[in-house]
């Protein structure tokens, strides 16, 4: 990572290459739920794999944390889904903001932010980013995110799934991918699609494009019990799901973490090819 030290927008590189920029203070309208996110990411080759703002979902912003309920507060942006209504236009939205980057150096760094919305600080989190090369056309993303409840009384998070719409458990971390002509493919270990795919729990998942790959890891044991968001037909996307059957409960000063190992390949890799370099990335 190079960045001058007034620098608000660190570049990862790996192998002397850019890989990511990170946007970290983005000027967006509150709909859009403001928060600092990566993009452009691109393979060692230099194929972008992230959009941001695209036309489809103007609030999709590259690869970062989002929640679209915070005890009723959207951090995601764009309609709220509201039981029995449907998706709806309220005045709810969050922000995240940047605080400090406590640690960078040329592999990454540890951010702090505030999620505050209506002028109230809810959730402090630490936030942890490191790229390194695995291979000549393989590196890794690795994103942690520590979420911590300051208010005096406890914090739940859900999504439009645990709000009464089927199938959209969204929130937590997200990555919007690259949009092409046809739909990039999906599978894991022992499925194929996104039917087979979404919503369902996997060491291990692969987004595959025409000339990219990527795949995502849960790193910790409890990142691995959260489902994935899948999305391909409608547009490509990937998430981890912090509430897909009922909301997380944060008590106060206690912190959820989640860790996500993310492999950004060029070419299009098979199931075996997928897991060699997840065994790689992390360590298993």
């Amino acid at each position: 990572m190079t960045a001058s030290p007034r620098s608000d927008s660190p570049v990862l590189r790996v192998a002397g290459r850019p890989v990511a920029r990170y946007v970290t203070r983005p000027e967006l309208p509150p709909r859009l739920s403001p928060r600092p996110h990566l993009h452009p990411v691109t393979t060692l080759a230099g194929t972008a794999v992230t959009e941001s703002g695209p036309a489809d979902h103007l609030h999709h912003l590259g690869v970062g944390v989002a929640v679209p309920d915070v005890e009723g507060y959207n951090f995601w942006g764009g309609r709220t889904y509201v039981r029995d209504r449907g998706p709806t236009e309220l005045d709810n939205h969050g922000a995240q903001r940047h605080t400090a980057f406590p640690l960078r150096d040329p592999d990454g760094f540890t951010e702090d932010l505030r999620w505050v919305a209506a002028g109230t600080e809810l959730l402090r989190e630490r936030r942890t980013v490191a790229a390194r090369e695995l291979t000549s056309t393989a590196w890794a993303l690795d994103l942690t995110f520590a979420l911590t409840n300051v208010t005096p009384g406890p914090l739940t998070l859900g999504s439009p799934a645990t709000n009464g719409r089927p199938g959209a458990a969204y929130g937590g971390f997200f990555w919007r991918a690259r949009k092409e002509s046809a739909a990039p493919g999906v599978l894991t270990a022992d499925r194929d699609g996104e039917a087979e795919v979404h919503g369902t729990r996997a060491d291990w998942l692969a987004l595959t494009g025409d000339t990219w790959s990527l795949v995502f890891a849960g790193a910790t044991g409890r990142t691995r019990q959260d489902p994935w968001f899948v999305r391909t037909g409608e547009y490509p996307g990937v998430g981890s799901s912090l509430a897909h059957d009922a909301r997380l409960s944060v008590a106060p000063g206690d912190t959820a973490v989640r860790r996500i190992v993310t492999v950004v390949a060029d070419g299009r890799l098979d199931a075996d090819g997928a897991a060699t370099l997840v065994r790689k990335a992390v360590g298993t």
